[in-house]
């Protein structure tokens, strides 16, 4: 398995010119907040650019004003060399937990070197593992730092501070962000476009951490965020009697997780069953659920037999469930005929349990159906690529202590963090933000990262969602993985922008034509956009109020200054998903360039002055 390794790894990225220095207490000429750091230089092509790269693994220190170590905290470093870093973007990256290491996102999506499951939801298996080059990852673009927050990977509590000090939503924000203000003095980077992100409660993390950079005087803004498998708004995942919001959040997973496995939806697309059910579950079902027992019994009947339709359960099942479905108990019936139970990660995955019995899987056959493949890959990328020698052992998940969920402010019963995203919009012009959400996502349904980020005050303009026919992990599904990372590159590209460059591109528009105009509303009305956009374009038409993310305003002025003919015309035709943005705008292929042209005329007169 080692020989593998080597000669894998070997094969594009070879380690040159290792510099590896000791663990403190360090010799003098070494940095003297910094513990052991292993540098090695490698060569790579991403983005169609080949080019050498620096990759540096370090324990960070995190001291307090007298100089007594508190945290070290463990990353991974990957910076293009040959180019001046001063203005070079850099792109924080993490997963989520709370208290998983880094490795999902680093050796499955993100780094130069990723390891290769199974596409097809089976199971990895046993070793050898096969660790491949990432060639569409965005080095190009921006730096990348990997960061293990303390207590997973090689990150620990130092000194006289243990594990409480650092776990919890508030004090694991506060060392995540002191971590990236040091680390930009290091490396003298504060002036570099900066992104964050993370999946999972590395979203959670994310928010966090926007509102400890940015929250103050001493700001550190940054120009993007990437939320990976969103949860902001804890409410969505708590399921205690009474709660109704779970019900309704779920539901659309529920419906393309049946639809997958072939209970329901056969004769529709995916896109198409997700966006009935979504409706269905913002519209009817929740009406339905509000009314508790005041509900009435044929009502009641229609329900049942409508989530039989999305769900492919049962109605009887249904009917005893009082028409709330909770995930594992769907996940342990959907396949109970088969004996079979989905995934909680990735319902695509299905497990065997020990027997047919019971209202939830035994375990998820989603994690391990690939955390084999990851611990090997992590371990062997680290020490045998980037000559890591330090002894510890990296821990790949888990803190085996209590996490400290109250937030600074706030209600103590109600955790959302995503106030942190919407002030941070808000308060900075050129902050982009990317959602990027999975169908078969149990752990972070997709309409409930739709709901957190439609809230009054969210500049959705700036919010570029992207949708995976896949798990949490939407990573591990090849075709995931290739779409994933073009959008996760064009979305760098629009973040670092600036207002002045869509200006220009916008405002390269000629004078309207009164006859194009007239056609082009013809073509408006004709295909219902009325019915979400409105007649005067400005979003409020008779579908909006129960649309998941609201339609775009046709009359905003911010919007029709930064959004160019082509870019209107690019999103007709192939629809919003497609672009990262709201899915419900479907995809109009057949218009002719014509028509295309009439109906930007008229979307443009809708934004003109009056």
């Amino acid at each position: 398995m080692l020989r593998f390794f080597l000669l894998t790894l070997g094969c594009l990225s070879f380690p040159m010119r290792p510099a590896v220095m000791a663990q403190e207490p360090a010799a003098a000429e070494n940095p003297p907040d910094v513990g052991l750091r292993v540098e090695s230089q490698h060569r790579g092509t991403f983005g169609g650019s080949t080019f050498d790269y620096l990759a540096r693994a370090e324990e960070v220190v995190l001291r307090d004003d007298a100089g007594k170590p508190e945290a070290g905290i463990f990353c991974v470093a990957y910076l293009r060399q040959g180019v001046d870093s001063a203005q070079r973007p850099v792109t924080f990256l993490w997963n989520g937990g709370p208290g998983s290491s880094s490795v999902w996102l680093h050796m499955g999506a993100y780094g130069p070197w990723r390891v290769d499951v199974p596409s097809d939801a089976r199971d990895d298996g046993g070793p050898p593992y096969s660790l491949v080059p990432n060639p569409d990852t965005f080095l190009d673009l921006s730096d990348i730092v990997f960061v293990d927050p303390v207590g997973t990977g090689f990150s620990r509590p130092l000194g006289e501070k243990t594990g409480k000090d650092f776990y919890g939503v508030a004090q694991d924000a506060r060392a995540m962000a002191r971590f990236i203000r040091q680390w930009l003095s290091q490396n003298q980077r504060w002036n570099s476009p900066k992104f964050l992100g993370g999946e999972s409660y590395g979203t959670t993390r994310a928010a966090a951490v926007v509102r400890e950079l940015e929250g103050g005087y001493n700001d550190v803004s940054l120009n993007g965020i990437l939320l990976i498998s969103t949860i902001l708004d804890f409410t969505i995942e708590n399921h205690s009697p009474g709660n109704e919001l779970p019900n309704a959040m779920h539901l659309p997973t529920m419906a393309a997780t049946a639809r997958y496995h072939g209970k329901a939806g056969q004769n529709l697309a995916l896109e198409d069953f997700v966006r009935e059910a979504r409706e269905y579950a913002l519209g009817d079902y929740t009406l339905a659920l509000m009314q508790g027992q005041a509900l009435p019994a044929a009502q009641a009947e229609k329900v049942r037999d409508r989530l039989a339709y999305f769900t492919g359960l049962d109605p009887q099942y249904i009917e005893n469930s009082n028409l709330r479905l909770r995930p594992w108990q769907f996940q342990k019936e959907l396949l109970r005929d088969r004996g079979l139970s989905v995934g909680r990660l990735d319902s695509r995955y299905a497990g065997e349990d020990l027997d047919r019995v019971g209202d939830s899987p035994d375990t998820d056959p989603s994690f391990y159906g690939i955390d084999g493949a990851y611990t090997a890959a992590i371990n062997q990328h680290l020490r045998a690529n980037l000559l890591w020698t330090g002894s510890r052992q990296y821990n790949i998940i888990g803190l085996g202590e209590a996490w400290d969920w109250k937030l600074p402010s706030g209600s103590k019963d109600y955790l959302s963090v995503a106030p942190y995203v919407n002030k941070a919009l808000r308060q900075n012009r050129h902050l982009h933000v990317f959602v990027a959400q999975g169908y078969y996502d149990f752990a972070t349904p997709f309409l409930a990262a739709e709901f957190s980020l439609n809230r009054p005050g969210m500049v959705l303009d700036r919010i570029h969602f992207a949708y995976y026919e896949s798990g949490h992990m939407m990573y591990v599904h090849h075709p995931s993985l290739d779409k994933l990372l073009a959008d996760t590159r064009a979305f760098l590209q629009t973040a670092l922008q600036r207002d002045g460059d869509r200006d220009d591109d916008a405002q390269k528009q000629g004078a309207l034509d009164p006859e194009q105009v007239r056609r082009g509303k013809e073509l408006f009305v004709r295909n219902a956009c009325i019915t979400c956009h409105g007649e005067t374009g400005r979003g409020n038409g008779a579908a909006a109020p129960a649309l998941p993310v609201p339609p775009r305003d046709y009359t905003d002025p911010h919007w029709q200054n930064h959004t160019s003919d082509a870019t209107i015309q690019a999103v007709i035709r192939e629809g919003g998903a497609a672009h990262g943005l709201n899915p419900i705008m479907v995809a109009y292929p057949n218009f002719t360039d014509e028509e295309l042209q009439h109906l930007t005329q008229f979307i443009r007169s809708l934004g003109a002055p009056k």
